[in-house]
């Protein structure tokens, strides 16, 4: 495919898996933090094109992963309603809830439609003025400009039967946790490049001061990937940390400016609840003040039962870098994409479904 077989070129790729062996002495542990790089990773064999002494652990970088039970279940209470056409991205509906999911309730009568933009939500608004449309605004920095955009634009036009149920996450706050964390064991990361592309990765500089550890901004494909990883043993082994941009075809350190001044038009800052990990601080978006009469939440007053994973459950310990899908007893056992514990079983982009996709036979 044009623009993309470059990055899939078996000689580049060769080169940069001998590069990264020629100058790796130490062990090491990296984190890429994006779900589509986790995937890209298992697909295409990368961790096995690496010296033993490099250890690839998968971040919290799925949206639907670390979307909290609690938010799965104000979701299927608003879809239950027979004033509601609930509007979602696929992967949302298989997410269990304390006691089902969106799939369940379309199968129960509810009105739940997949759509494949915030502004799909907005035009279902405008043919059905008879109901409350309600879009499930799920992601990272990364979608965060489309969903504003939706209710800034139903805000124009004065569309009232319009709102959003927000579980928007934030990546830095994130990274900050898990190096926060006793158990972390990431030395250094792959900064997911569709974020920076959105936000840029000035950011990331004060991690890196902190903490002491480098951070490379980097792209999807397995050049791309492989030369994230060399640029970051490399600090490693300089005994560095910096931030560096691998992904500078698509990121600017100051990213998307226009895109970041709608977002805080329409978005502050909040604590947010991880799936599996717990709160952490300023870590999420929600409507500002201007824009709350589109929150669903407020709206339908919706009040949702927490309750904890699964007991065989280990996602928690997958988003955070502790364990392997590989770790987890329950894998490809009793937790399949069929019958998932957790989400990292149910999302594209989670690192659970990853390995039982491409993985499972080596398990």
């Amino acid at each position: 495919m044009k623009y993309m077989d470059e990055y899939r070129d078996v000689a580049s790729v060769r080169k940069y898996a001998d590069a990264i062996k020629k100058i790796t002495v130490h062990p090491w542990t990296i984190m890429e933090v994006c779900g589509g790089q986790t995937h890209a990773i298992v697909r295409f064999g990368i961790q096995d094109l690496l010296p033993e002494k490099i250890n690839l652990v998968h971040g919290p970088g799925c949206p639907v992963c670390v979307t909290p039970v609690e938010m799965a279940n104000k979701a299927i209470a608003i879809a239950s309603r027979k004033e509601v056409i609930f509007c979602s991205f696929g992967d949302m509906l298989r997410v269990p809830g304390t006691e089902k999911d969106l799939r369940t309730v379309r199968a129960e009568g509810g009105d739940v439609r997949i759509v494949y933009s915030p502004l799909d939500a907005v035009k279902i608004a405008r043919k059905n003025p008879d109901k409350e449309v309600v879009f499930f605004a799920v992601g990272f920095e990364t979608t965060a400009p489309a969903n504003a955009i939706a209710v800034h634009l139903a805000a124009q036009e004065g569309i009232k039967n319009f709102s959003m149920l927000v579980s928007h996450a934030l990546v830095p706050p994130a990274i900050k946790a898990i190096l926060s964390s006793k158990e972390n064991k990431v030395q250094g990361f792959l900064a997911a490049g569709h974020v920076c592309t959105v936000m840029g990765y000035r950011e990331y500089k004060q991690i890196v001061q902190k903490f002491k550890v480098p951070v490379v901004v980097t792209g999807f494909e397995p050049l791309d990937i492989l030369q994230g990883i060399y640029m970051c043993i490399r600090q490693l082994e300089e005994d560095r940390a910096e931030v560096e941009n691998q992904y500078s075809r698509a990121v600017q350190e100051g990213g998307n400016v226009p895109a970041q001044e709608l977002i805080e038009k329409v978005f502050c800052v909040i604590p947010r609840k991880w799936r599996g990990i717990g709160e952490i601080p300023e870590s999420g978006w929600g409507l500002t003040p201007e824009y709350q009469s589109f929150d669903a939440e407020r709206r339908f007053d919706v009040v949702a039962e927490s309750k904890e994973e699964s007991s065989e459950c280990i996602s928690g310990l997958v988003l955070m870098g502790v364990k392997k899908p590989s770790d987890c007893p329950a894998f490809g056992k009793v937790c399949t994409p069929e019958h998932p514990l957790g989400a990292t079983m149910v999302s594209g982009e989670g690192a659970c479904a990853a390995y039982y996709r491409y993985r499972r036979d080596a398990t």
